[in-house]
């Protein structure tokens, strides 16, 4: 945490879920398997409030959302925030999905305006042809976000969208509130020249990035920019 404040990143994400094997206790920052954490998202949320970031808070279970939306009102914080989950199975992608529609309500009972960041579960094969996010894929997640009204971000995985680009395409096109959150696994295969080509097909202003070291300095140099994405 306090490394991901001192960075340069505009934005903080960390995962949520409730404490304990059972699941009834008290939000905190751990990614599953891990079930314990000596962070909880009370004292996350304390630190961060004190900083220039915006924070992600990614939800594993849709038991942990109605807490941590309590604790996120009562925090009151005056910078950007994204609520997310992976509200479908995508490409290699496992079932264990959170619950679209009770993600949602929970979610806009709290927050009607927040940025939504809806996602696909997705896999990665080494050494083996990974297709992309298909049609029915995209048809499913405009279909679920048809009667929002709020700002929606998609997180899809680098080395999955240059073979989805005409699919990603058409579900931009549904509505000028969507945008694309392009993010890297850490054993992922895909090169700078991906990332070029995956900024060449949308509107700049629709992306933003979530990559990893070397490869983000690399694509940083790569496209002239002089301060961190």
């Amino acid at each position: 945490m306090t490394e991901a404040i001192e960075s340069t990143a505009h934005m903080i994400e960390a995962d949520v879920l409730l404490c304990g094997e059972d699941g009834r206790g008290e939000p905190i920052m751990a990614h599953p398997p891990e079930t314990n954490s000596d962070n909880t998202l009370e004292e996350w949320l304390k630190e961060v409030k004190n900083t220039s970031k915006g924070i992600k808070l990614d939800f594993k279970s849709l038991e942990s959302v109605n807490p941590s939306m309590k604790l996120l009102e009562n925090i009151k914080l005056n910078k950007p925030v994204w609520i997310n989950a992976d509200i479908l199975p995508g490409p290699n992608g496992s079932s264990c999905t959170v619950d679209a529609k009770g993600f949602l309500d929970t979610v806009t009972s709290f927050f009607p305006n927040v940025t939504l960041s809806l996602g696909w579960t997705t896999g990665w094969i080494n050494l083996k042809c990974n297709k992309g996010y298909s049609s029915a894929m995209m048809q499913e997640m405009a279909t679920i976000c048809r009667d929002l009204t709020q700002p929606i971000t998609f997180p899809v995985r680098a080395a999955l969208v240059r073979q989805s680009i005409s699919e990603l395409q058409w579900l931009l096109q549904q509505s000028n509130r969507y945008t694309l959150t392009i993010w890297t696994g850490k054993c992922d295969s895909y090169s700078i020249e991906d990332l070029l080509f995956i900024r060449n097909c949308f509107d700049k202003t629709r992306i933003f990035y979530d990559i990893l070291e070397p490869q983000k300095s690399e694509f940083r140099k790569a496209i002239g920019l002089e301060v961190p994405l």
